[in-house]
């Protein structure tokens, strides 16, 4: 993929360079030449591909200037087909700096895009905090869209009363209406986790926000965490979302599935019961990895899913976020190639006491 990059990069700027050059080539290998001047045109049509409007005018200059240096050496100077020739170069020339012209303006709203982008990027899905109560937190997000940085998946961390309270959830759906989507549980969370002193009364109060705006049929699968103050116990709340995958200090798994799975949020009208809170034990030097079903069905090119539970090891590192983009390098190459959906992980370290 680097040498693919690598050859672009110097292959399309000395395009017109050498077409101008293999015309060139041409036309004096015979006295009468070939008659292939009109395709010196081609050195500035290439040119709009890349580059500047000054260098694709300097590069039409220079075909005009050979094609009548080639006329010159052979006595055609004056002649039809040096004036088709001439008029052919500046007219492709006219149309590459109209191209250049628009393209560079494309390129400009384009980064505008990139950078309201950004900041949506900061306002909806904040930095976490890297020490978080009893816990060292680390992030990680690769969306399926190409170069896009935000999408349908959503995570939070926030310190309340002493004891951390995380969310990660999934959006039905992609686009601009998902991030909106993601916007609206994010907001709620991060409203309600002040305020709710329970787990279950926070769920509760997230399935109200969320069942009064989503309209149809999006739903938000969502898992909520809580690690009280000196705990050793870490609580989950979970919205038809994938198990969380727990790692204990001597390297040893677990998948804690709740008693019951419930419906994922926004379909409370659908008909089930609320979830009910589960608690595991969480001693220090244990992490918890949470994470959405752009990782865990993630598949090769053979079809098979990403075997999670398998690389707990790339989790060793003494650093939390060197650990988990360890983990994400490892998910886009058992991809091999772009990932078909949103992949977030967020990964919870119990400090040592």
């Amino acid at each position: 993929m680097s040498g693919a990059t690598g050859r672009d990069g110097w292959v399309l700027p000395a395009l017109p360079y050498g077409v101008m050059a293999l015309v060139v080539v041409f036309e004096l290998a015979t006295p009468t030449g070939f008659g292939l001047m009109p395709l010196m045109s081609l050195g500035p049509a290439f040119a709009g591909l890349v580059g500047t409007k000054r260098r694709t005018a300097r590069i039409g200059a220079l075909a005009v200037l050979l094609c009548l240096l080639l006329a010159a050496s052979d006595g055609a100077l004056g002649t039809r087909r040096v004036y088709i020739a001439v008029m052919s170069v500046i007219g492709v020339t006219a149309a590459g700096l109209l191209a250049v012209a628009s393209r560079e303006r494309r390129d400009a709203e384009l980064a505008s895009v990139r950078s309201i982008a950004e900041v949506a990027q900061r306002v909806l899905l904040r930095p976490v905090p890297r020490v978080a109560g009893e816990l060292r937190v680390a992030v990680s997000y690769t969306s399926a869209v190409a170069q896009a940085r935000i999408g349908g998946d959503l995570y939070e961390v926030v310190v309340a009363d002493g004891s951390t309270r995380a969310l990660i959830g999934d959006v039905q759906g992609k686009g601009l209406e998902a991030v909106e989507t993601a916007a609206l549980v994010l907001g709620a969370f991060r409203e309600a986790a002040h305020d709710e002193p329970e787990l279950a009364g926070l769920g509760r109060r997230l399935a109200r926000s969320v069942d009064r705006e989503l309209e149809g049929e999006k739903f938000v699968s969502a898992l909520l965490v809580e690690v009280p103050a000196g705990g050793r116990e870490v609580t989950f709340l979970n919205f038809g979302h994938p198990a969380p995958l727990i790692v204990r200090a001597d390297g040893s798994t677990l998948f804690p599935e709740p008693p019951e799975y419930a419906l994922p949020l926004g379909l409370s009208t659908v008909g089930g019961e609320q979830p009910d809170p589960y608690t595991v034990s969480f001693a220090p030097g244990d992490q918890i990895l949470l994470y959405t079903d752009g990782v865990s069905e993630a598949r090769d090119g053979a079809g098979d899913f990403y075997p999670l539970a398998e690389r707990v090891a790339l989790l060793k590192d003494p650093d939390a976020e060197a650990a988990i983009e360890r983990l994400r390098t490892d998910l886009v190459d058992h991809a091999t190639g772009p990932l078909h959906d949103d992949a977030a992980m967020l990964l919870l370290r119990h400090r040592e006491a």
